[in-house]
């Protein structure tokens, strides 16, 4: 389930907040506005709604806006602020009782008191201007007298007489009257604030960013109660922002294992406790109850306070004391402080109020409420800023708190202009130096080790969906080693990852961005498959119900026909069965009379034509009669053909598609005596000597020189046992190799003539090494010396094709390497032997 992210205005500092502003409504200091809503309403509003909240246009009839100014920017922002008041969901009625309990604060600012004295002495009060106080009540649904008892009589009832209650002074009905007015904007705002948040309530589980905005701090020439609010705010504040970033921020490190070096900073914790300590506070002093006098309040906050560092007395005969706040020294007057502090609604006034009939007026005096219990005695202002202070930072302190700092360029509010000496103060009291020494050097971000890795693991293919190698802590490893970001930019702490650089942590993100909808992709697809699957499923079962039934009546109609087609194919099958038997005498009746004469010579492949459907018996007649051919053509040959005919076979077996030059040497026959060596006296009487009468092969072939590739002609024998090498002149053997000694050979897979017999690793093959020949009878020579090495020894020897191979010069192994030179003149020619070191390169 996707989480819904809701902007919530934190709530909970507004009574006080509103309270210490709100004195801006009865007294406005010179150069300031009141607030903006009620000159956007004066100026922005038509005509008809002015008429219907007894307004006029004109600022200057308003005591609460003498001497302020309206903007013409005030008549589109009202058109604005309406318009925002309808897009978060505020209904007509409400915002027409919104605008009536303004229209309300304004009118109620033009009551003027004039005392009067009663029969008996006592001094009371009357309003003058009693049409102001009708429209008020009309504007409140309201009766008049009820309006007019709860401000000029003390513990009126909600009776509609007039003698009902004790008479006040005007002095004393002027500063209800003022405490209305306050108090009926500020629990206006927090209405709103209150609705806002519960209009943007989603039903859903749901992440909520809650904005939270101090004034900051406020130095004047005058500081009275409302300031000495304000700044303990800020103080405040400041003390949450150091102990929840630097104080809690370093602690941590520590806790976690990381390396790391102190950073100083300014803790104001002591001023904190000057102000709000329980007992001996500054706030707790104010709410004594013996303290009837603003100088008995200087008196007691001097004893109580005196010889604290951050306490300074203004002077013996002053009405003011000093506090060292974290920002600037600040003189403040205890005058009016213990009257503001409980400047509270009288609870006959809420009564009264409670009376209206209109439902938002109603909702904002709650306990006016006859049938809801009488609560215990009203709070303090001064608790009341400590108590909702201290809720309000408790619940931020269990949050992730980001903080804005606002830094005042100059003092004459114009733009473009730094005072660097009033910058740099600014930046010194609020610990920016420190903070940016802590962002630099320390970690932006950090998280507990379930959270990162239930956050970050579907970043790893072998931790998501579920990791089952090992701990917590190794999934961690794993998915911060996969990430294509420096492993220095994370550090692990006993229990949480700590992350580095802001970057890193937006790079982190947007990988999981892209991983979840890649994700979601996934999802929508094996969705999709399952719909379509679905979807398929109850169309295939739909298919089969249709294609049963249609099968069923075609196979009905199929079995009408049946019958009457096996009729039919028997009686075909016996005409059928009779044709082919005829057809079958006819055709070997008529082969003898058909074939060609002179068809016995095995090459010969004429063969009559048969039907399509004797087509295999054909092709075995075919081939039994020229197996039969064969047989006669075999039976012709005597013994010296047949050896010939085996000679050719073998060498088809050893030479065809392995040996280029195979090919010519099919048509010719193999002689074997080129020379006519078997007629020669001089061979008779040396073959004698070493028992080689039959001579399989002699020729005069190239025998290439070892050491420098020449071709050196000399006669090559191959009797029955053995291979000789013989002077072409004198017939003097020079070398003698039994044919049980050459166990291998080697030729190339080109047109050459070259051809390398092995022979074994014994004495003679020691000292001599393999030969090397070259001639045009290589394919003939190779293969007698086959077959008389197979008869020798019982076992056919090595035929070894390739392009390289090694060949033994008695104590020196040489590797002969064969290169396709291409069409040039060497074709023409023997082939080009070089030899260079242990290479004999063999160029064709």
């Amino acid at each position: 389930m996707a989480s819904s992210l809701t902007l919530r205005l934190t709530s909970k500092a507004i009574p006080w907040a509103c309270t210490s502003h709100t004195t801006r409504i009865t007294d406005t200091m010179i150069g300031e506005r009141n607030f903006h809503i009620f000159y956007q309403l004066l100026l922005g509003a038509d005509l008809q709604l002015l008429k219907s909240l007894k307004l006029f246009r004109n600022v200057e009839k308003y005591e609460l806006l003498r001497n302020t100014t309206a903007m013409e920017e005030d008549r589109a922002n009202f058109h604005y602020t309406k318009r925002s008041l309808d897009v978060l969901g505020l209904s007509c009625d409400e915002i027409n009782s919104i605008f009536r309990v303004i229209a309300v604060v304004l009118k109620l600012g033009n009551f003027i008191f004039v005392p009067v004295t009663n029969i008996d002495g006592t001094e009371g009060c009357q309003i003058s201007n009693v049409y102001e106080v009708q429209e008020t009540a009309q504007l409140l649904n309201l009766e008049a007298q009820i309006l007019i008892n709860c401000l000029t009589r003390a513990n009126s009832t909600s009776s509609t007489q007039e003698d009902v209650g004790c008479e006040m002074d005007a002095r004393q009905a002027a500063s209800y009257r003022n405490t209305l007015c306050r108090t009926l904007y500020s629990r206006l705002f927090t209405w709103l604030v209150n609705k806002i948040n519960e209009t943007l309530k989603s039903t859903q589980r749901e992440k909520n960013l809650a904005l939270l905005d101090f004034y900051g701090f406020e130095v004047l020439e005058h500081n009275s109660f409302e300031q000495f609010a304000i700044n303990y705010s800020a103080e405040k504040t400041h003390q949450n922002f150091v102990f929840n970033v630097l104080r809690a921020e370093q602690e941590l490190y520590l806790r976690e294992g990381l390396e790391w070096s102190r950073i100083d900073y300014f803790d104001n914790e002591s001023i904190c406790e000057l102000i709000d300590k329980p007992s001996y506070g500054i706030l707790s002093l104010i709410n004594e109850p013996h303290l009837n006098s603003n100088e008995a309040l200087l008196l007691r906050i001097q004893q109580c306070c005196a010889g604290h560092p951050n306490f300074m007395t203004s002077g013996s005969n002053s009405m003011c004391f000093q506090i060292r706040h974290f920002a600037n020294v600040v003189n403040y007057s205890v005058h009016r402080f213990l009257e503001k502090n409980s400047d509270m609604l009288p609870k006959y006034i809420s009564a009264a109020f409670y009376q209206s009939k209109l439902s938002l007026v109603q909702s904002l005096f709650p306990e006016g409420n006859p049938r809801r219990q009488a609560s215990k005695k009203p709070t303090t202002l001064s608790s009341n800023i400590r108590t909702q202070l201290q809720t309000l930072l408790a619940i931020v302190k269990h949050r992730r708190a980001h903080y804005v700092f606002c830094i005042k360029p100059n003092e004459c509010k114009q733009s473009h202009q730094f005072d660097l000496a009033l910058v740099q103060h600014q930046v010194r009291y609020m610990s920016l130096m420190p903070l940016v020494h802590l962002c630099r050097t320390g970690h932006c971000y950090h998280l507990p080790h379930v959270k990162f890795f239930q956050r970050y693991k579907l970043l790893n293919s072998l931790t998501w969906p579920h990791f089952h190698g090992g701990s917590q802590v190794e999934g961690i490893a794993l998915i911060i080693r996969n990430l294509p970001l420096p492993s220095a930019e994370f550090t692990l702490g006993t229990k949480n990852v700590f992350v580095r650089s802001p970057r890193t942590v937006y790079e982190l993100e947007q990988f999981r961005r892209l991983r979840i909808s890649e994700l979601a992709v996934l999802i929508q697809k094996m969705f999709r498959m399952y719909h379509a699957r679905k979807r398929y499923r109850r169309m295939r079962h739909s298919q089969m119900v249709i294609s049963s039934a249609w099968r069923t009546w075609r196979a009905r109609e199929e079995y009408r026909t049946l019958k009457y087609k096996r009729q039919v194919k028997w009686a075909v099958d016996v005409i059928a069965r009779y044709y082919h038997q005829w057809k079958i005498r006819q055709y070997l009746l008529t082969i003898p009379l058909r074939l060609p004469p002179n068809t016995l010579s095995p090459l010969s492949s004429e063969w009559p034509a048969a039907p399509t459907f004797l087509m295999d018996a054909s092709r075995l007649l075919r081939a039994i009669y020229h197996r039969w051919k064969c047989y006669i053509y075999r039976n012709s040959f005597d013994q010296t053909a047949r050896n010939r005919m085996r000679e050719k076979v073998t060498a088809s077996i050893i030479f065809k598609d392995r040996k280029a030059c195979y090919a010519r040497s099919v048509a010719h026959p193999f002689v074997g005596d080129y020379v006519r060596l078997r007629h020669n006296q001089q061979w008779k009487k040396v073959c004698a000597e070493t028992n080689d009468q039959y001579v399989v092969f002699a020729d005069i072939i190239n025998k290439i020189a070892r050491s420098s590739g020449k071709f050196v002609p000399i006669l090559l024998v191959l009797s029955t046992s053995s291979l000789l090498l013989l002077d072409q002149r004198t017939l003097q053997i020079k070398y003698r190799v039994p044919a049980s000694e050459i166990y291998r050979m080697s030729l190339s897979p080109y047109l050459d003539d070259i051809a390398v017999f092995h022979v074994k690793a014994s004495e003679f093959g020691r000292k001599k090494g393999d030969f090397v020949f070259q001639t045009g009878h290589v394919i003939e020579i190779v293969t007698k010396m086959f077959l008389v090495i197979q008869n020798a020894t019982g076992k056919p020897p090595e035929i070894h094709i390739s392009t390289e191979f090694e060949a033994n010069f008695g104590q020196q192994t040489v590797i002969f390497s064969f290169k396709y030179g291409g069409m040039s003149d060497l074709a023409q020619g023997p082939p080009k032997v070089t030899r260079k070191a242990n290479r004999m390169e063999i160029i064709v």
